[in-house]
């Protein structure tokens, strides 16, 4: 016999015994006057005079520790700011005591009872009361093997969340980092907006997007990949600084760095320019690491990274002449960087030369970027909506920024001509033509909205997935999302 399956017939057994007995085995409302972590930072220290004071408390949550002592028996209830202990007595409960000790690790329940220190010291609920909220019918992973199946884990989240609280914890840490996002760009005058989710033309980002169709309009719709062309239309229409947390959609492969749904921070400054964006990225990001971690000296995976800025700025054709050891422009014959390439394992079976770029970029530009890097001036092929650098109309005025090898935001100086767009607009198109489904789509009301005049403005994305992983010190994009994109599960 599985004794999983036994272990939940034993269960809902009990659930019917609660019904026999007039019990909500699912009940409803309960008073809860204190949390576990605001419990114990008011009384952690507290002496026994004061906590005779604290007066009665009201708790509640789900049970995850349970020891009996014969007349006595030992708890821990969790609820979402941490653990408490219980301590239940059979000559104050009296008849109720049978059914305390008669709780599986799992169901809720809530508490009324007096604060006191056990003689280690532990801060302890006197149970006086309880009332019994909600029966678990599967039991939680055994105490000492946990839950370690990491597949297992994303799965069921749920769990996870139970039973690790070094997960808890990562999630707890994402919300306090979003939130900081948003009272960094707050306090600097920026405005939070929301654009479409769903929109007829996907643009803001060279991906290939997921396709739906909206039946009462009669038209096909695309999931979006940046919010970035509409962000900017906010922008035409006065919106000097706004920002969007969004959650965009970009139909690749799944793996430790990538998810189909991400989230992003893409926010844009008028009458600025890219130098500034990364001057504001540096302030921003000490913040955080100061606020949240306490320092600027930061542990990811096998790297110590140090935020100290200023933080080193890498020109690209600087970085693959490194690379590659012969001197690489936008003019250099691409027969003669692909020799280079090939000297060093790359190979390239032909096409235009900025994927040969891409690919020597990848391979051995991006393993070296372990500190703080702020990787600038691109090649216009690879930047379709950033301005031209003045000094040579072959770069753009971008920077990606990496951190402990991976990039964690892109940036640029808007193109703001009009002409200039459309025409890059129709290079992509053709380059959609012969095949590439992640070249940029035309959108010819956003070259209508530069028409009306587009400000000197400079624009950003940062990934929050990735943020919160340096800053969480996590190896996996799925450890810092909650419920990541997976497989089909096997079928029984």
């Amino acid at each position: 016999m599985d004794e999983s399956n036994e272990l939940v017939r034993q269960r809902e057994k009990k659930l019917e015994a609660l019904r026999a007995r007039g019990l909500d085995p699912f009940g409803g409302r309960f008073p809860v006057t204190h949390w576990a972590r605001p419990l114990h930072a008011r009384l952690g220290a507290a002496g026994e005079e004061e906590l005779k004071g604290a007066g009665p408390v009201s708790v509640a949550g789900r049970i995850v520790a349970l020891r009996h002592h014969g007349r006595s028996c030992f708890a821990h209830l969790m609820d979402y700011t941490g653990r408490v202990q219980l301590y239940a007595r059979a000559d104050q409960l009296a008849d109720d005591y049978a059914r305390f000790t008669d709780l599986d690790l799992g169901d809720f329940i809530g508490v009324a009872g007096e604060m006191f220190r056990t003689r280690t010291g532990e801060l302890t609920v006197a149970v006086k009361g309880f009332t019994f909220l909600a029966k678990s019918l599967r039991p939680l992973p055994e105490k000492w093997h946990g839950l370690k199946d990491v597949e297992t884990r994303y799965r069921q989240r749920y769990v996870d969340l139970i039973v690790n609280p070094e997960t808890r914890e990562i999630f707890l840490l994402r919300a306090r980092i979003v939130a900081a996002l948003r009272g960094f760009l707050d306090a600097r005058g920026f405005v939070e907006v929301e654009t479409p989710m769903m929109q007829p033309i996907p643009g803001g980002a060279i991906a290939r997007p997921f396709k739906t169709h909206h039946n009462a309009l009669g038209m096909d719709l695309y999931l979006r990949i940046a919010p970035e062309l509409y962000l900017k239309r906010l922008v035409v229409g006065g919106f000097d600084r706004v920002y969007e947390i969004n959650r965009n959609f970009r139909n690749e492969g799944i793996s430790t760095q990538h998810n189909p749904e991400f989230t992003m921070l893409e926010f844009y400054q008028a009458y600025a320019d890219y130098t500034d964006l990364m001057e504001l990225t540096e302030a921003l990001f000490v913040e955080l690491a100061q606020s949240l971690k306490g320092s600027l000296r930061l542990t990811w995976g096998e790297h110590a990274i140090d935020l100290t800025p200023p933080w080193r700025r890498l020109p690209f054709f600087a970085g693959l002449s490194e690379a590659l050891g012969v001197d690489v422009t936008p003019a250099t014959d691409p027969a003669a960087v692909a020799r280079a390439a090939a000297a060093r394992g790359i190979a390239h079976a032909g096409g235009p030369a900025w994927k040969l770029w891409k690919d020597v970029f990848e391979a051995l530009i991006e393993p070296t970027l372990v500190q703080p890097t702020f990787v600038v001036d691109f090649p216009i092929e690879l930047s379709p909506l950033a301005k031209k650098k003045r000094d040579d109309p072959l770069l753009v005025d971008r920077f990606e920024l990496f951190v402990g090898r991976r990039e964690l935001a892109n940036a640029y100086s808007e193109l703001n001509d009009p002409e200039d767009q459309l025409a890059r607009f129709h290079e992509q198109a053709a380059l959609q033509a012969r095949g590439d489904d992640e070249a940029h789509w035309l959108d010819e009301d956003y070259v209508r909205a530069l028409e009306y005049g587009l400000p000197p403005a400079a624009g950003e994305g940062i990934g929050i997935d990735r943020l919160v992983m340096l800053l969480a010190d996590q190896p996996s994009i799925r450890e810092v999302i909650l419920f990541p994109h997976l497989r089909p599960e096997p079928a029984p």
